[in-house]
């Protein structure tokens, strides 16, 4: 049996202060993504979803965030799929970034809204033609037969827009979720890690400390 108890790994890089942090939290969240960056973090935009549906059961996957700034996270998907449907009957999701190489991560919870279309059309462009195919042929969280029915719609769709610009489809776009919580967490020794909650109230944020 695997021997998990003793499995432990001190974190002891950096710490996280009050006094050193911005006031504002999505610089703050520029500042350790950017950080991310110059560490080679592999897919530090990954980050895991959590929704709950309309029956209160939770169901929690990894997307990737692709636009931040001061009005929220936004990442990409089909409008049929779960995650899609759950947040079509409760807005309410929770984000999570989790960093290991530099002992961090950042919860958010917040609502869900969509993004425009001429937002989701901006950045579908930015996609490469395979990619704007696969949306297209990608009907998200269906049964399929098999792979290679999946391939066989790819070469059908490829055939239908071989002469022209891949269109945006209709159910396929960009969802903000607006925060009204972020926490910073940094890894320190003995499990005593630190923790800040930036919280918005009354349209401005407040800042935290919580116990490890």
């Amino acid at each position: 049996m695997l021997d998990l108890q003793n499995m432990r790994r001190e974190y002891k890089q950096f710490t996280l202060d009050e006094n050193s942090v911005s006031p504002d939290p999505f610089k703050q969240f520029e500042t350790w993504f950017s950080q991310t960056i110059e560490a080679q973090i592999h897919e530090p935009n990954a980050m895991v979803l959590a929704t709950v549906n309309g029956d209160g059961i939770p169901s929690i996957r990894a997307v990737l965030l692709k636009i931040f700034d001061e009005r929220g996270f936004v990442f990409f998907t089909n409008y049929n799929s779960d995650k899609a449907k759950d947040i079509e009957t409760n807005p309410n999701v929770a984000l999570e970034f989790l960093w290991l190489d530099l002992e961090r991560q950042i919860r958010i919870i917040g609502r869900a809204e969509k993004i425009s279309t001429a937002e989701s059309l901006k950045y579908f462009l930015s996609r490469s033609r395979e990619s704007r195919i696969g949306a297209w042929v990608s009907d998200q969280s269906q049964v399929i037969s098999s792979r290679q029915a999946l391939a066989m719609q790819i070469a059908k769709m490829k055939e239908k827009f071989s002469k022209g610009e891949v269109p945006l489809p209709d159910f396929w776009g960009g969802y903000r979720v607006v925060p009204e919580k972020i926490e910073f967490w940094q890894g320190r020794e003995n499990r005593l890690h630190d923790r800040l909650l930036y919280t918005l109230k009354e349209g401005a944020w407040t800042i935290a400390r919580l116990a490890p």
